[in-house]
């Protein structure tokens, strides 16, 4: 008796499909979360941005907390963008450019970590020309002027080096000819905090540069910020390991979903071109 031919495989069917509905909303909603966030960082941003005055805004382009909120929030929103319609439509393109950008990103991330750490002095040298341009335009931008003040009161300390780099800005210079009523002066966050005060003296920094660092010392921080924040970061390194850690970690677990689901949706183009093929067939 003559064996039968065997059969071939049929092909499977067109209700079968290799994406992954949880790695496709998973992805989703991780993109629609950080959409809404960046959404809210440029509004924010902006509305922080108009509340300012022009020739303020001008004048410390450099160094404004509200451009960076709305240049990242952009950048964010864009990105996010891509992945949310990618991963929604099962697009490849919008995917690749997710994946790819956020590649990008986590790469300047880690190359700016490692360059900062290689390069401390250099990085060292940044920071005390971003504290020094903050200072010269303290008082042309109230965000500004508040981060400073918040900065100089928690870390104890009083300009970049020392107390006396407020004779920088126009009002705190010390020269003769300066008319500023704060000549010489410094902000009232560099003044030593009395517990048992209940009313802030903001005049508590009048006159302080013309002062030796003795006899200012009594009054009023007289080290700089740039020296309290590299201590501050040497003995802070394991909180500042986890932060950028929380950070990455988002990163990475979006590359990886986005590169999951262009593989299943490949997969699944391939699917339904074995399955055009073979409809002609007539063992089909």
């Amino acid at each position: 008796m003559a064996r039968r031919a065997a059969a071939p495989a049929r092909p499977l069917g067109d209700d079968f499909s290799f994406v992954s509905p949880v790695v496709k909303y998973v992805l989703f909603f991780f993109n629609l979360l950080f959409w809404m966030i960046s959404m809210v960082m440029v509004a924010v941003g902006v509305y922080a941005r108009l509340l300012k005055h022009a020739e303020a805004a001008m004048a410390c382009l450099a160094v404004d907390p509200a451009i960076l909120l709305i240049v990242v929030g952009i950048l964010t929103f864009l990105i996010t963008f891509c992945g949310c319609v990618g991963s929604l439509r099962e697009n490849i393109c919008l995917l690749q450019t997710f994946s790819v950008c956020l590649t990008v990103v986590f790469l300047l991330q880690l190359a700016a970590g490692v360059l900062g750490f290689v390069f401390s002095d250099r990085a060292r040298g940044k920071v005390s020309e971003i504290i020094n341009g903050a200072i010269v335009h303290y008082r042309d931008d109230l965000d500004l002027q508040n981060l400073i003040d918040f900065g100089q009161k928690e870390f104890s300390c009083c300009g970049g080096v020392s107390y006396k780099d407020w004779s920088q800005n126009m009002y705190f210079n010390c020269t003769a000819t300066n008319p500023s009523r704060e000549r010489c002066s410094v902000p009232f966050s560099c003044c030593l905090h009395d517990a048992n005060q209940t009313v802030v003296n903001t005049m508590c920094g009048h006159g302080m540069q013309d002062k030796g660092y003795l006899e200012a010392s009594a009054f009023i921080y007289t080290n700089g910020c740039i020296d309290k924040l590299v201590n501050w970061i040497h003995s802070n390194l394991f909180l500042l390991g986890g932060i950028t850690l929380g950070l990455a970690l988002p990163q990475l677990v979006g590359i990886v979903l986005a590169q999951l689901l262009i593989n299943q949706i490949r997969d699944q183009i391939k699917l339904q071109l074995y399955n055009q093929q073979h409809r002609a067939d007539p063992w089909y």
